[in-house]
């Protein structure tokens, strides 16, 4: 069975955490560039996930606005938009929405005893999937995943949203704030709709906070194994990103400090042809001036999709002498490199130049997935 999909949860909230006022109409949150934002979200995904309730209320298009994105993935052999997941207990939805509008691929995931209702009110605007009952999300992933379905998104709404985070099923949280309170107890707000069994969770890991214009995104790394694992899954993300080659590993990269701010991130031929992930990310840090030690990186973890590189035929220095010339003090890496283009070492080449080097082989299937063209037809 492939591992389940990599899940981003992305929500709009005002400052006291409300998704939308006690009104009938729709409070609107983000702005401009807060949806700019989603819509580059929503182009990175391979399919966009609501609730039913969202789907009669908010009625939204799923859809990638921006022309350029709708292109770049059409020319990676990628439908324009995502595909659109609802999941439902009743089967009580107008096919008129703009959910079942033509365009892209839409999935409905119904309790088994309304699969009746649904087929014979969505006809063939949906496939509906039966799911059990209840309709749980461990279902709907493990579903997801065996349609080929690799990185999700989910908008809400708040139910869905709460059932989500408080099973631990998401990967990624971005909370997108405005700048005003709400202060409405009935109103629809962020939380978590179940209690963990297990307790209070660990602390998400902060990766980024950036202004959007009148509002802030934070955008948090969560999921098991602490900062290590989900620092490394994002680099395995970011691998995702990489133009296609068939004769280069894809590999992501992400540099984090000792006080857990993330220091830069890249991926291969993220810049230029024969770009490795860790020398774009140590790239960025020094001004394309590799070899200049920064001295955040003495107390520095490189996270790595694949083991840096102790061999290479592309270029006359390795990722293994860039990251040592840079001072970094630990590398933590999630797959081997197999005996494809070189013999690699980079493992033991970073140990014997001091360096701390962490694998987590935990996440190495998720790494090779992304390369599964290469070993599928070697040489």
């Amino acid at each position: 069975m492939p591992p389940r999909p990599y899940v981003i949860a992305s929500c709009a909230t005002s400052v006291d955490g409300y998704l939308d006022d006690a009104s009938p109409r729709r409070l609107i949150l983000s702005g401009p560039a807060d949806l700019d934002r989603v819509d580059e979200v929503r182009a990175s995904c391979d399919a966009i996930l609501v609730g039913a309730g969202t789907v009669r209320q908010d009625d939204p298009r799923l859809q990638v606005r921006d022309p350029r994105r709708r292109a770049r993935r059409a020319a990676r052999g990628l439908p324009e938009h995502p595909a659109r997941v609802t999941l439902t207990a009743t089967g009580d939805l107008d096919p008129g929405a703009r959910f079942f509008a033509p365009g892209a691929l839409r999935l409905v995931y119904c309790a088994t005893p309304a699969v009746p209702v649904a087929r014979a009110r969505l006809g063939d605007r949906a496939a509906v999937i039966d799911a059990g009952d209840p309709v749980t999300l461990d279902f709907v992933l493990s579903d997801l995943a065996e349609r080929s379905v690799v990185r999700l998104l989910i908008e809400g709404g708040a139910r869905v949203l709460g059932e989500l985070l408080a099973c631990g099923l998401a990967d990624e949280l971005h909370l997108a704030v405005a700048p005003f309170f709400v202060a409405q107890p009935g109103a629809p707000r962020l939380s978590l709709g179940l209690a963990s069994p297990d307790g209070p969770a660990s602390p998400m890991t902060l990766a980024e906070v950036r202004r959007l214009d009148h509002m802030v995104l934070l955008r948090y790394l969560l999921g098991p194994g602490g900062p290590d694992h989900r620092f490394l899954r994002w680099a395995v993300e970011l691998s995702r990103l990489c133009p296609p080659s068939e004769s280069a590993f894809s590999v992501g990269a992400v540099i984090v400090d000792q006080d857990g701010v993330v220091l830069a991130t890249g991926f291969s031929r993220e810049q230029e042809e024969h770009d490795h992930a860790e020398e774009v990310a140590l790239r960025k840090l020094a001004g394309r001036k590799l070899g200049f030690r920064d001295p955040r990186l003495r107390q520095a973890t490189v996270y790595s999709s694949l083991v840096p590189c102790g061999a290479r035929a592309s270029r006359p220095v390795t990722c293994v002498q860039h990251i040592v010339a840079a001072g970094v003090a630990r590398v933590v890496f999630a797959w081997q490199e197999p005996r494809l283009f070189t013999e690699g070492q980079g493992a033991e080449l970073l140990r014997a130049a001091g360096l701390a080097v962490t694998e987590v082989p935990a996440l190495a299937g998720r790494a090779r997935a992304v390369n599964a063209h290469l070993l599928a037809h070697p040489g």
